[in-house]
């Protein structure tokens, strides 16, 4: 049986220093922004928040169903349509063999989950992306599937409500990745012409193609506190333009300062914005 931390301290005074305590190594976590040591348990109670300094931590798709959907509501749909190596790319590993290691690393079919849910009560086709499936990168599937999404919100007169968090397109489906942006633009487009509410929830990071398309084309758009929401990241747009960016440029707060989201919203109160927001729009 491992030592106690109380063994451990008993020895300690005793002079013996040879003990070694067996503590798992994932328990703790160091925040990147206020490097804080942060006990996990505690962590996922605060809903994935530092404590110490309000950073948002990445969540997954399950954790994000968890904090908005009411229980047990979310339906997911198309959940078997999976990318396909068209190209035979191939970087450092084939792009077949990514496809399958994220596969199994994170649980889903590609970087986006989609589904119908109630939120408060109230109805709504659901986009979840995830980081954890190659940066939640935008390729053929996530297009089709927020494509999709967004069809049957216009079939069934429901509100959609997506979440972003992506590094942009998928560059290993070539022009097919860019493509996307069109295709998810032209269905953001129907549901506007059919009436149909749209709110983003922008999420960090949330860059590249998926913020030149259907990230931006919501009728609302909210954002977590210290998103990073942009197209090129802020280390690029520097080394192009040679010159020192604005404090806090392409953070969500700076965002809602120059007009481009609607409302900067805390993870404990994204919910009950939403609940209203639907309630608002039916």
């Amino acid at each position: 049986m491992s030592p106690s931390l109380v063994d451990f301290f008993k020895e300690k005074k005793k002079g013996v220093l040879n003990l070694r305590l067996d503590i798992p190594s994932d328990l703790w976590v160091k925040c990147v922004f206020c490097n804080e040591i942060l006990y996990k348990k505690q962590l996922r109670k605060n809903l994935n928040v530092c404590p110490h300094c309000g950073h948002h931590f990445r969540l997954s798709f399950k954790e994000r169903i968890d904090l908005v959907c009411d229980k047990g509501s979310f339906v997911e749909e198309d959940k078997d349509v999976s990318s396909v190596d068209f190209l035979g790319f191939k970087d450092q590993k084939k792009y077949q063999d990514r496809i399958e290691e994220n596969k199994k690393k994170s649980g889903m079919t590609d970087a986006i989950v989609t589904g119908e849910c109630t939120i408060g009560g109230q109805k709504a086709q659901l986009g979840l992306m995830d980081f954890s499936f190659m940066g939640g990168s935008m390729g053929s599937v996530v297009g089709e599937k927020i494509t999709r999404a967004m069809e049957k919100a216009i079939a069934k007169k429901i509100p959609m409500v997506m979440f972003t968090v992506s590094g942009g397109a998928r560059m290993q489906e070539g022009v097919m990745s860019l493509m996307q942006m069109a295709k998810t633009s032209a269905a953001a487009a129907k549901m506007k012409e059919n009436g149909i509410l749209y709110v983003v929830v922008l999420t960090d990071p949330t860059t590249g193609g998926t913020t030149a398309s259907f990230a931006m084309l919501g009728d609302i758009h909210l954002a977590e506190p210290g998103a990073l929401i942009g197209f090129a990241g802020p280390r690029v747009i520097e080394q192009t333009i040679r010159q020192k960016l604005p404090k806090n440029f392409q953070r969500a707060e700076y965002l809602q300062e120059h007009g481009m989201v609607d409302k900067v919203v805390p993870r404990k109160d994204l919910k009950q914005v939403l609940t209203n927001i639907l309630r608002w729009g039916a």
